[in-house]
């Protein structure tokens, strides 16, 4: 074991836990936040529609199921997916023959200097 310690250090150690435990916090405080979302989102909607009918709302549960995200996640795939051309994957590459360029003419006059005998 005394080996080991000497071979990562205690720094390293220090360093490795340090790094788990932030990681499990964040992971912990992802969670309850996503837990909560929906709860809030639930309750603004009934505090909506108990403002626009006036009367007395049964608290039922807005939540909707697995298959019905499903359902609605696929339709808009599809509906995404529709958008665009079908492309033929191909490419195409046609050579021409170089074109004169005064840029192309002035890098033989450039070391002129010397090339002179």
């Amino acid at each position: 074991m005394s080996t080991l310690l000497n071979t990562i250090g205690s720094e390293g150690i220090t360093i490795s836990i340090v790094g788990i435990l932030i990681v499990f916090a964040a992971l912990f405080t992802l969670s309850i936040i996503f837990n909560t979302i929906p709860k809030i989102i639930n309750r603004k909607a009934r505090k909506e529609q108990r403002k626009k009918d006036k009367a007395v709302v049964v608290e039922d549960d807005l939540t909707i199921d697995g298959d019905t995200n499903a359902a609605i996640a696929m339709a808009l795939h599809m509906y995404f997916s529709d958008q665009h051309d079908d492309e033929s994957g191909i490419i195409t590459i046609e050579r021409i023959a170089k074109r004169y360029s005064p840029w192309s003419s002035k890098i033989y006059s450039m070391n002129s200097y010397f090339n002179k005998k």
